[in-house]
């Protein structure tokens, strides 16, 4: 293990901007006999501690006619477990802070407290992860707070619906098809106290989690409390995950939807590789030159020149299996849908056929390991960076991320524009105002 903070790798000179400091994290990592994967980052530099648990499990993990189970879980693992009633309570009384967060293909919970209160912590996961309290009350509380969620954000909220239609549009037989919060409500209405207990400990388990403890740690005592706290806790029949893979996409697929919404606004999606496939930063760059703030390819010509979007980006998903490159945009006033796709098309196509330059490669490289530097400034960040490395099978991969990036060459771009950006490969949405 290398010991001390960050450790300083390589400098890497850049045509644009100097040098930038490549830095490694740190990191020892052990495995408890129940298959607990626990991962330590030292960082005497800082007063607290952090506990980062990610469980392989997401909402791709869910059945089609049960979804929105593993974010109604991301609720319930807070209203208390066998042995403790109230999670918040005793975290807050030692000076603590949590949340968590669910997506496609994870649940990851985290907590911060002074360091010399990390046991707390220890105490409050493990025994969440030993069991939930399975109160019936619990459930329903949490039941109507996710509804009442589904509601607010994605049915009531101009736009908010858009990746309830999108992702059935590009998704056929991937459970990607549905977005995290569910297919629709009545599957949350409907779940039992059954559905929930067979969720949890399908899922819930030490062999299905990685537990980053980060912060002013030592090694030792991580081992020491993984084993008193989390030791016991028996392993489960880890699920055996064969989801279906997503047939190649040989036309375009087109939606129109019509909303009450200010502006009317286009989406473009093309399917491309996950999170962990050799090409991945080559497609994320791809959609950095493509869409990634006011000089991208995008923004400056159907933006600034052209008049024809009032805003358009594009991003990546970013997901472990094969994931989208979506370009979205609002368009001006009195502009016709079909007509502002043209104009996108023909900047998409130049690209796909002329490829991009070496000045965009080096500004989006600079951009993409910027946004990598400032990510590992924070303890929490590096512990939720480790803990999702780890779940790709090398946790060293948080310290490689850098080189990847640097380098993806021109022809690895222009190679994936001419791949990717095909209409045969796209799914097109239309999101019209609806006329007053």
């Amino acid at each position: 293990m290398v010991s001390g903070f960050l450790v300083i790798r390589k400098a890497r000179k850049s045509k644009n901007s100097g040098y930038f400091w490549c830095l490694m994290i740190s990191f020892d990592s052990f495995e408890l006999p129940n298959g607990l994967r626990v991962l330590v980052h030292e960082d005497p530099s800082v007063q607290i501690a952090v506990m980062n648990i990610l469980y392989d499990v997401g909402s791709r993990d869910e059945s089609s006619h049960k979804t929105g189970f593993a974010h109604l879980f991301e609720h319930l693992m807070f209203g208390g477990s066998k042995h403790i009633p109230s999670y918040d309570e005793p975290l807050q009384k030692v000076g603590g802070e949590n949340n968590a967060f669910t997506n496609t293909d994870i649940t990851n919970y985290y907590l911060t407290v002074p360091a010399d209160n990390l046991e707390t912590g220890f105490w409050l996961e493990s025994d969440r992860m030993l069991s939930l309290s399975f109160d019936p009350r619990v459930l329903e509380v949490q039941r109507k707070v996710v509804i009442e969620e589904f509601k607010q954000r994605y049915l009531n909220q101009p736009y908010g619906d858009v990746w309830l239609k999108l992702r059935p549009l590009v998704y056929k037989v991937h459970p990607y098809q549905w977005a995290t919060i569910g297919k629709e409500i009545s599957h949350i209405e409907e779940a039992t106290m059954d559905d929930v207990k067979n969720f949890f400990y399908s899922h819930y388990l030490p062999n299905n989690a990685i537990m980053v403890v980060a912060g002013n740690v030592k090694k030792d005592q991580v081992m020491a409390m993984s084993e008193k706290w989390f030791g016991s806790i028996p392993a489960g029949e880890k699920i055996k995950r064969t989801l279906p893979s997503e047939p190649t996409q040989n036309e375009q697929r087109v939606l129109e939807v019509e909303a009450d919404v200010p502006a009317e606004a286009l989406y473009k999606a093309y399917h491309m590789p996950g999170r962990f496939h050799k090409d991945f930063h080559a497609a994320d760059l791809l959609s950095d030159v493509l869409g990634r703030g006011d000089s991208s390819r995008l923004y400056r010509t159907l933006v600034k020149e052209k008049n024809i979007f009032n805003s358009i980006s594009a991003f990546t998903m970013g997901s472990i299996d094969p994931g989208l490159i979506v370009i979205n945009g609002r368009v001006r006033e009195g502009v016709d849908l079909r007509d502002a796709e043209k104009h996108l098309d023909e900047v998409v196509n130049i690209l796909s056929d002329e490829g991009i330059s070496d000045v965009e490669l080096e500004k989006v490289k600079n951009q993409a390991i910027s946004t990598l530097e400032f990510g590992e400034v924070e303890v929490l960040n590096r512990a939720m960076n480790l803990a999702f490395s780890a779940l790709s099978g090398d946790a060293d991969l948080v310290n490689k991320e850098m080189e990847l990036v640097e380098t993806v060459s021109k022809h690895d771009v222009d190679r994936l524009g001419k791949e990717l950006l095909r209409d045969a490969n796209s799914s097109v949405m239309y999101y019209r105002s609806k006329k007053k």
